[in-house]
């Protein structure tokens, strides 16, 4: 896309979008994905189980389940991790190892919650847990401050370009709810944010087991004068994160139905990655560069006058195209470069180290192709940000900055303009299991 083209459409998208904003969040801003992170100890499942609790997003047989739990491990109360820690071994050791997702829903959001694991080995599960999260919570300890582990997952979140970070200074009971702890604490966590690419920091002194600015605001701490953690992801804006302006469709399917109704239907199926797609758009299809005209948007209800991210729609074009999956449709005057040599960061997933130059199934989006690992450039020490040019081996939960070639062109952006047409993962075509995630630069 050239430069005069990008500011032209960049102008038109703020005025067609302007009439869609207030749609986009009745029907799509509701729902908000977030992770936890933190090291080991510092209450994440613990916090999760507490929003839960008093937000009485609890089914009344789980509630039993846990309670008769904590019980026979000799607890006075109800223990507020095991509504998150499902594994036989979390349970045992009291800590988090595999990512535990959970759903509840308050009257202004529904989320959708990634209770990702504290200890270093599991950064892959963090990966995993945070790659579509809108926002982060990174708990701390209070009484141990700003630790490597902090500033690990920090890096992680900015690295996956979480657009919101909530530090969460937990277990401010320990340390009588003082002030000056929790000022310290952001001082510490500014300091080395300030190399990070983060829009939105947030900060907030909490007791997760005592329920102190969780759900209800604390008594305890008059100091501070913020909303607590449920009302801050209640109202958090998140429509402004979304990518209104380049127009991406990867597509997944062609629709046949060659029914009586629809005798003549071709419909090409998919989920809208960014922008916004009406009837009457001239769109071109990728790779081919065939150009066409939207006919019409359609859904399970019916036809749609636009379709925008995160929708699944059909959409049919005024030409007959051959299509299939694996293609995309994008908009005449915004279209991506078709590659087949780029950079990216990669978090290696896989017990077994990379292979040099060995062959890989590359999925992005819904395109597959063969790929191959040229080059590591170098690997990234995430305790000390530092680059590691000598060694190149990428081991489990190794992150690198490599080069990948593919077989063929695919349609990519960069990772920090489209999180969806700038990532991807890496298929070991011998074990068929995913041993990277990779983002693109």
């Amino acid at each position: 896309m050239t430069n005069e083209v990008r500011p032209l459409w960049r102008i038109e998208n703020d005025k067609v979008t302007s009439n869609i904003s207030e749609k986009m969040q009745i029907d799509n801003n509701q729902l908000l994905r977030f992770t936890t992170a933190g090291s080991v100890d510092d209450g994440k499942s613990t916090l999760i189980g507490r929003l839960l609790y008093d937000s009485k997003a609890i089914f009344e047989d789980q509630l039993e389940a846990v309670e008769t739990t904590s019980k026979r491990k000799g607890h006075d109360g109800v223990d507020l991790a095991l509504f998150t820690d499902g594994l036989r071994d979390e349970r045992e050791q009291g800590i988090t190892i595999d990512v535990a997702y959970r759903y509840f829903t308050t009257p202004k959001r529904k989320f959708i919650i990634a209770d990702t694991p504290g200890h270093i080995q599991y950064t892959r599960n963090m990966v995993t847990g945070a790659s579509t999260a809108n926002a982060a919570l990174i708990l701390i300890d209070a009484r141990n401050g700003v630790i490597e582990q902090t500033k690990r997952h920090a890096f992680i979140a900015s690295l996956l370009q979480i657009p919101h970070i909530i530090v969460c200074v937990n277990k401010m009971d320990l340390v009588d709810y003082k002030e000056e702890v929790y000022e310290n604490i952001i001082a510490q966590f500014e300091e080395f944010s300030s190399k990070l690419y983060v829009k939105d920091i947030r900060f907030l002194p909490i007791s997760a087991l005592n329920g102190d600015n969780v759900v209800n605001r604390s008594e305890n701490m008059g100091w501070y004068q913020g909303a607590p953690l449920l009302h801050t992801l209640e109202h958090m804006h998140i429509s402004s994160d979304l990518n209104k302006i380049d127009a991406r469709f990867p597509v997944q399917t062609v629709l046949r139905p060659q029914s009586k109704e629809f005798v003549d239907y071709r419909g090409y199926a998919g989920r809208v990655a960014s922008g916004i797609f009406r009837p009457g758009d001239d769109v071109t299809i990728m790779p081919s560069g065939f150009t066409s005209v939207i006919k019409s948007v359609d859904t399970i209800e019916g036809p749609m006058d636009e379709a925008y991210a995160p929708m699944s729609v059909s959409i049919t074009l005024e030409d007959d195209i051959d299509i299939s999956r694996g293609d995309m449709i994008v908009k005449t005057n915004n279209k991506p470069t078709p590659t087949q040599e780029f950079d990216a960061m990669l978090c290696w997933l896989n017990n077994s180290a990379a292979r040099p130059r060995a062959k890989y199934t590359i999925l992005h989006t819904s395109n597959e192709q063969k790929a191959m690992i040229k080059d590591i450039l170098y690997k990234i020490d995430i305790n000390t940000y530092s680059r590691d040019e000598e060694n190149k081996d990428l081991n489990m939960n190794d992150i690198a900055r490599i080069k990948i070639r593919t077989t063929r062109p695919l349609m990519i952006d960069e990772y920090r303009d489209n999180r969806i047409t700038g990532s991807f993962v890496l298929i070991d075509d011998a074990s068929h299991e995913t041993v990277a995630a990779g983002m693109i630069l």
